[in-house]
């Protein structure tokens, strides 16, 4: 039954997250926390100060890109995360 067949040009691509994540930022860059993605992870990640509305700047990354350092708030709290664990947490525009 060829009409059910469908070309591999007509399947629908895989929805993906267009929201950046903390994972996303470059050295020196800043942002603005909007939500944390991991329910799990989104308990610790709160306690450790990740809050939403909170600045958080990339301030470096281990020489192998894990894990990453990132300030929270006004140069007051520095955080070091694994990257799995900062890609949970999506940014603001």
């Amino acid at each position: 039954m060829a009409f059910l067949r469908r070309s591999s040009s007509a399947a629908a691509p895989a929805p993906v997250s267009l929201r950046r994540t903390a994972n996303d930022l470059q050295v020196g860059e800043r942002a603005t926390v909007c939500c944390l993605k991991d329910p799990e992870m989104a308990l610790k990640l709160l306690e450790m100060g990740c809050i939403p509305g909170t600045q958080v700047r990339l301030a470096g990354r281990a020489p192998l890109g894990d894990p990453l350092m990132l300030v929270l708030g006004d140069e007051e709290y520095t955080l070091s995360l694994r990257v799995s664990e900062a890609a949970t947490i999506q940014l603001k525009d």
